[in-house]
């Protein structure tokens, strides 16, 4: 995790500006090294702020320099040349592009954990909301066909607000392209996790999100299909106070697991143990050979 920690400017006195971080939950205040080290989990509270992308994927496999990006050029066009204000759709992912230095709000790939060989796909919730468009989709449908082609385990950690408004219905064209994979894969008789963190919501709940042999979550983050504002509009009562939460979810049965981040990579190895078996295990991850993907003539939003 030594790569999550960034140099910044100094400020007053000497003292470095970023040298406290304060909990949004409780408000305790962490010393910042010690917060990255502890995987940015409040050690008072026990809140399980978000990672990047990259932060999780750091977490998760045995090593970046051997993980194997599935279509990272990947980029979204402007099918419905949207427009909101003085900005297009392509002004706003311009924009995000910018600020957290990915190309889409998923990351995919193969990797190894604990020597075995994975392919995995990583949301970030700082790219649109992780909103789920059409190269999201597209790329986790990339990730799960390699998977039923290489016989490989799945994992795919969500992060999202739902569809992406701005592709319209191709953005919910994705749950069904994604849950066709999925059925394709479990067919093959292969192992999926699917992991929730905060917050996970509508299109990307009610597809893969839930499609998984064993269903994760973090404590405390949000899981449902809607806002809670919404669905009190609609039933017209009030909802229980953590009706939305991950533990909720586990006690009326749609989540199987809610586990603490710092046991979620030997968690997620030993369900794969469960499932696989030990003997499946391969050594070196490079042995898998250079990733070549075909893009789907549906992926008409999307260009590389």
């Amino acid at each position: 995790m030594k790569k999550i920690l960034r140099r910044r400017g100094r400020a007053g006195r000497g003292q470095p500006d970023d040298l406290w971080i304060k909990c949004r939950k409780c408000g305790h205040m962490s010393y910042r090294r010690e917060f990255v080290v502890s995987l940015k989990v409040c050690q008072k509270c026990g809140l399980h702020e978000r990672l990047t992308a990259h932060e999780r994927l750091e977490m998760l496999v045995d090593s970046m320099d051997d993980f194997q990006q599935i279509a990272p050029d990947m980029v979204s066009t402007d099918p419905l040349g949207f427009v909101r204000g003085n900005l297009t759709y392509d002004d706003h992912l311009k924009r995000y592009r910018d600020s957290t230095g990915l190309r889409e709000a998923v990351i995919c790939g193969l990797g190894a954990m604990d020597g075995r060989p994975v392919s995995i796909a990583v949301i970030d919730f700082r790219f649109l909301g992780a909103s789920m468009g059409s190269v999201v989709g597209e790329k986790i449908t990339l990730a799960i066909e390699l998977a039923t082609e290489r016989r490989l385990p799945l994992v795919i950690v969500s992060c999202s607000g739902g569809a992406r408004m701005q592709e319209g219905m191709l953005s919910l064209m994705q749950m069904a392209k994604t849950s066709a994979a999925l059925s394709r894969f479990h067919a093959a008789g292969l192992c999926y996790l699917s992991v929730m963190t905060d917050p996970t919501l509508a299109g990307v709940t009610a597809s893969f999100a839930s499609l998984a042999d064993v269903v994760i979550a973090e404590p405390g983050a949000t899981v449902g299909f809607t806002g809670r504002r919404l669905i009190e509009q609609i039933v017209k009562q009030k909802l229980p106070e953590n009706a939305q939460s991950a533990e909720f979810m586990q006690e009326h049965g749609m989540i199987d697991l809610v586990i603490e981040r710092r046991a979620l990579r030997g968690m997620i190895i030993k369900l794969f143990d469960i499932f696989l078996g030990p003997d499946e295990r391969s050594d070196r991850v490079n042995e898998v050979e250079e990733i070549q993907v075909k893009i789907r003539p549906a992926a008409s939003t999307t260009k590389t």
